[in-house]
C-alpha cells in the first residue's frame, strides 16, 4: 500500500474500526460486516506501481476503468478549441489513482463545484463537481478532467501548477465510482474503442502525430 493513497482513507478506516469495536458488544456477526468493509476499504485504496511505455508519442490512460465515450467537442477551459475526448468510467472496484497521460509540466489546475450525477451520464462532464488539469510538453497540451459520480464525493489533487511529471506518475485520485476524461489533439490517433478496459499509467490509448 502507498502511504499517500492510504492516508486518504484515514477517516473512513477510523470510523469503521470504532464501529467494529462497538459492534462486538452486540453481536459478532455485525462486527464481521464491519471487518469486511475494512477489507474492502484497503482494497479500494490499493495503488499498484505501473510501468509506462517509453515511446514519447504514446498517450497512456489517466485512470483504470472502461472507455465509455470517444467524441470530438470544444474544450473551453484551457486549449479553447476542438479536441477529442476519451472518457473512462471507474467503478467502485477499480483503482482510483489518476496518472499523467504524457511527460509534461502541469500548467493548469482548477476545481469546480457541481452536482454528483451518475458518472456514466455524458452530462456529468458539464454539471458535476470536477477538477481540470492540463499537461504540456513540446509535443502537445493534453487536458485531463477528474469528475465525481453518484457515489464519489471527494477529488484529491497531489500535484500543483508548475510540477513536472513523468508519464504514468500519480497526480491525484477520486474516492469511489467516478469518471476521468482525457482531451487529445484531433491529430492524435486513438487506439482504443468503446468498451475497452484500460489500466491507468500503462495502457496506451492514443499516439501523438
Amino acid at each position: 500500500m502507498r502511504f499517500q493513497t492510504l492516508l486518504e482513507a484515514r477517516w473512513i478506516l477510523g470510523v469503521l474500526l470504532i464501529l467494529t469495536a462497538l459492534s462486538f458488544l452486540l453481536t459478532a456477526w455485525l462486527a464481521l460486516l464491519f471487518v469486511l468493509l475494512i477489507a474492502y476499504t484497503f482494497a479500494f485504496f490499493r495503488d499498484p506501481d505501473r510501468v509506462a511505455p517509453s515511446d514519447p508519442d504514446a498517450v497512456v490512460a489517466a485512470a483504470d476503468g472502461v472507455i465509455v465515450e470517444i467524441v470530438d467537442l470544444e474544450e473551453n477551459d484551457v486549449v479553447r478549441q476542438t479536441m477529442r475526448r476519451i472518457a473512462i468510467f471507474l467503478s467502485v472496484f477499480d483503482v482510483h489513482t489518476n496518472r499523467a497521460p504524457i511527460d509534461g509540466r502541469v500548467i493548469y489546475r482548477e476545481h469546480r463545484e457541481g452536482l454528483c450525477l451518475d458518472a456514466r451520464n455524458p452530462d456529468c462532464s458539464r454539471r458535476n463537481e470536477s477538477m481540470t488539469w492540463a499537461f504540456e510538453n513540446p509535443r502537445a497540451t493534453l487536458v485531463v478532467r477528474q469528475i465525481t459520480g453518484a457515489i464519489a464525493r471527494r477529488i484529491v489533487g497531489w500535484s500543483q501548477v508548475g510540477d513536472a511529471l513523468k508519464k504514468g506518475e500519480r497526480f491525484g485520485m477520486i474516492r469511489f465510482g467516478s469518471r476521468t476524461e482525457v482531451y487529445l489533439p484531433l491529430s492524435a490517433t486513438v487506439l482504443v474503442k468503446l468498451g475497452d478496459r484500460v489500466a491507468g499509467g500503462s495502457s496506451v490509448i492514443a499516439r501523438l502525430s
